[in-house]
């Protein structure tokens, strides 16, 4: 059965997993439709980028493990309500009208109707209702001074192990120094992402690889930067790699090693994920498990707070 469900997905929770649960028991394949970053600011507050909220919920279905697909929607119905092998669909008591009115024009188009699935709202021990908006009201706000998937993904791998449940937010931050930090821009650059990141959050994290020249050749080493409501920064880095000695060259004259490896080796393999690390280490270890641990370097003070606090 070809099994239809959509909606904003701005924080997966338990309301949406029991959705999907329903969806899973019912479905050879599940077409899932996600509101598109100007069709959800349309109707509620604060909504994480649709890159974010598209790698959440694809990371959810993988571990399901069925055959689905995504698809981003700009409007109520999506192609639910024109797709002619598409069997049932499954919705919220909130949102079954709406279901009722994707039915009403699969009618007018000459469609059979679907069935629908309705799933009771959730409520927390408090009796309210399991929402998105309530969650990110209780919770830790943390933003990312980028938009960058592999940070994002990063920031959310480390703090969930500290913090558990939290808001996740990235924006577009400038690090005020360029394309290619060089030595201490790197963790200026840091700094600089982090702080205009804070906004009104909790926590503001700015991520930033720079190159350094050491003894025997131009290394990599990821720095990051947090912020807190109170002022205080942290930093940490992540592990050194040295770049191979034509591509050293390249960056020497100017340009930065994402355009200076496709130069040297004529391939674009690099991607956002794979990054020079991957490429360098023949996958054993990927971009986003080394930002990983510069992220986690700049917690280390604030996991042991008591700690530096006698400094």
């Amino acid at each position: 059965m070809h099994v239809a469900i959509g909606g904003t997905f701005n924080v997966l929770h338990a309301g949406h997993i029991t959705l999907f649960e329903k969806a899973f028991q019912i479905a050879d394949c599940l077409f899932v439709g996600i509101c598109s970053d100007e069709f959800a600011s349309g109707s509620r507050g604060k909504v994480n980028p649709l890159k974010v909220r598209m790698d959440a919920v694809a990371a959810f279905l993988d571990a399901w493990g069925g055959r689905y697909e995504i698809c981003v929607i700009d409007d109520p119905y999506g192609p639910a309500a024109e797709m002619d092998d598409l069997d049932a669909i499954v919705v919220s008591e909130e949102t079954e009208d709406n279901a009722k009115a994707i039915n009403a024009l699969r009618l007018s188009k000459g469609l059979y109707p679907l069935q629908i699935k309705t799933v009771p709202m959730l409520t927390d021990k408090g009796g309210e209702r399991i929402s998105s908006s309530s969650i990110l009201s209780a919770r830790l706000r943390i933003c990312v001074g980028s938009e960058n998937p592999v940070k994002v993904q990063a920031v959310r791998a480390v703090m969930e192990r500290i913090y558990g449940p939290f808001e996740l937010s990235c924006f577009p931050a400038d690090n005020g120094i360029g394309d290619q930090p060089v030595d201490g821009e790197t963790i200026e650059g840091a700094r600089n992402r982090a702080l205009a990141a804070l906004q009104d959050n909790d926590l503001g994290v700015g991520i930033e690889a720079g190159v350094f020249d050491m003894l025997d050749g131009l290394y990599d080493i990821q720095y990051c930067a947090i912020v807190d409501r109170d002022g205080r920064l942290t930093y940490g880095s992540g592990p050194a790699f040295r770049y191979p000695d034509r591509v050293a060259d390249e960056v020497r004259k100017g340009l930065p090693v994402g355009q200076a490896f496709p130069k040297v080796y004529g391939t674009e393999a690099l991607g956002r994920s794979k990054g020079a690390i991957g490429f360098l280490s023949e996958g054993i270890l990927d971009r986003q498990r080394l930002t990983e641990q510069s992220v986690l370097a700049a917690m280390v003070p604030r996991i042991r707070k008591d700690l530096y606090d006698e400094e």
